[in-house]
């Protein structure tokens, strides 16, 4: 009897450069279901407002060519404006309309940096990488969906935007080039938050590290611009003005920030390579043998996890402060009789005469910056129990109440501090110009002041949420992702009031105006019951793994 024999079928070799991509493509799919909501929404948020809300808003405030050119010589008189916003080069429509949104070149930044760092480190950190990489899952799969991902949404950013500018009387070339600049900023600190992730084990490292090369390069672009543009040149904030859109569209600009991601994507590539999941390239370092006195009470452990980022923030928030005390001084002059500008004031929330509304503005939006700041500090609960930190804490004399308590209190007073001492920089920035220190300073102290209960609120949606619908924490963030946008652009837009009124910043007394202390008092209560709320919740749930 013969035996039959059957052909062993072709071998299919797959190369190491291939495997170690294999399973991109469905990673992606993935981090685009978990981020359904929160992309795309970014995306048009940085888009959608610069044709709707900032060309439509100069055309009705500076609508002749004098206007402009009266606007421009203010600007480029004050080195604190230039700092802030960047030099305006002409008086044209789309120079003057898009002056101000050089803030989305730093805007993109932080959305990509927040994307990158969570889908690769947050994801090693909390042993999703793990799970992940244990199925046919490349090496290098979880970075380069990530960067696709952001790369792919900066990219759309900026062929959005451009898209809508094309719609309105701007010159289309310059359009195409704001486009390509805001999409070259997306590039550089996708990048930039790639490598990044590869340097510390923990996200919250890795994030710091990317916002202090952000801060570097708006710094530099900062002085740069305030004086003669020399350092505009070290940030990739600063190229994104250089290309200069509407003012001679230097496209080979953004031969920097091609040269500058490919370069710093492939480190991020050599670095991965060289360390293990989980690991850094910097090591933690070891802690002393014993822990001190502060240590021995969890208030004590939370002002220890969160004294770098108070330091931070305030430190930023004072900066701040002192860019809008040194603008503020001059600033009707810089307006000049445009009914259009003022009632767009108004529907911000200033009133009385223009330097003490552009205040009330200027503190309006501290106040959601310093809200962030809140939420990033109360969100360490969450973070701490999903990472069984909090679980370690809670196994010893400690009740879930006094360790929320602990993380409460430094966000609510380190809050407080930060936008007091930027009330303090602004008040004394602008007492000094004006030569009336004395006059000047209690009343912009006091604007800073009732921002407080506004901000403190949006800690108090962080604790409901993290007490009664944990999984759901992060919406805190879009939370005030929505305040910020009827703040900045329902006003600009014309929205009604009544919808103006639904965000907390839109109750706070204004300066130059009679002072009422109810809306402070009704702000200040509801953050009482969602506090109350949540930590009444998070005693009675059982704690997350």
């Amino acid at each position: 009897m013969s035996t039959a024999l059957l052909d062993r079928p072709p071998e299919f070799h797959v190369s190491k450069w291939n495997s170690d991509f294999v399973g991109t493509l469905r990673l992606l799919r993935l981090y685009l279901r978990r981020d359904r909501v929160v992309l795309p929404l970014w995306v048009l948020l940085l888009s959608a407002p610069l044709a709707t809300v900032y060309v439509g808003s100069v055309e009705s405030v500076y609508p002749t060519h004098a206007d402009r050119a009266s606007l421009v010589a203010s600007i480029m008189a004050s080195p604190a404006q230039r700092a802030l916003y960047g030099q305006i080069y002409n008086d044209t429509l789309g120079s003057v309309s898009l002056w101000k949104a050089s803030m989305f070149h730093a805007l993109i930044a932080v959305a990509v940096i927040l994307t990158v760092i969570r889908h690769t480190r947050a994801d090693e950190e909390s042993g999703r990488a793990e799970l992940i990489d244990s199925t046919a899952v490349g090496r290098y799969a979880s970075l380069t969906a990530a960067l696709l991902l952001c790369f792919g949404a900066s990219m759309a950013t900026g062929a959005i935007g451009a898209a809508g500018l094309l719609t309105t009387a701007v010159p289309a070339s310059g359009s195409l080039a704001f486009g390509a600049a805001l999409a070259g900023s997306g590039l550089v600190f996708t990048a930039v938050a790639a490598v990044a992730a590869q340097l510390s084990p923990s996200a919250r490292v890795a994030r710091g590290f990317a916002f202090a090369a952000l801060g570097t390069a708006f710094t530099l672009r900062a002085i740069g611009d305030a004086g003669s543009g020399g350092l505009s040149w070290f940030s990739p904030l600063g190229w994104s003005l250089l290309v200069k859109p509407y003012a001679g569209d230097h496209w080979w600009v953004l031969t920097l920030h091609l040269a500058t991601t490919a370069v710093l994507t492939a480190t991020a590539y050599w670095l991965l390579a060289g360390r293990d999941v989980g690991a850094g390239l910097i090591a933690e370092r070891a802690g002393p043998g014993s822990a001190g006195p502060a240590l021995s009470n969890v208030f004590g452990l939370a002002w220890r996890l969160d004294r770098g980022a108070l330091l931070v923030w305030t430190v930023g928030l004072a900066l701040y402060g002192l860019l809008i005390g040194s603008v503020v001084h001059g600033i009707g002059d810089a307006l000049g009789n445009s009914t259009a500008a003022r009632d767009i004031v108004a529907r911000m929330g200033g009133t009385g005469a223009m330097e003490e509304a552009f205040i009330t503005v200027g503190f309006g939006m501290l106040g959601m910056i310093a809200a962030a700041f809140a939420i990033s500090l109360t969100l360490r609960l969450h973070q701490d129990e999903t990472a069984l930190r909090g679980e370690t804490v809670l196994a010893g004399a400690v009740s879930r109440t006094r360790w929320l308590a602990s993380h409460l209190a430094i966000a609510l007073g380190g809050s407080a501090a930060a936008i007091l001492i930027s009330g303090l920089a602004a008040g004394l920035a602008y007492g000094t110009a004006a030569g009336d220190v004395g006059g000047k300073l209690p009343g912009v102290l006091g604007t800073a002041a009732v921002q407080l209960p506004a901000v403190w609120l949006l800690a108090a949606v962080t604790i409901a949420l993290f007490g009664i619908a944990p999984r759901f924490t992060p919406v805190a963030w879009g939370v005030l992702v929505g305040f910020v946008a009827l703040y900045l652009l329902g006003s600009l837009a014309g929205s009604p009031q009544w919808l103006l009124n639904l965000e907390p910043f839109a109750h706070t007394p204004r300066v130059g105006s009679d002072f009422t202390a109810v809306p402070l008092l009704w702000l200040l209560g509801i953050d009482a019951v969602l506090i109350t709320l949540g930590a009444t919740a998070f005693r009675r749930r059982d704690l997350r793994c």
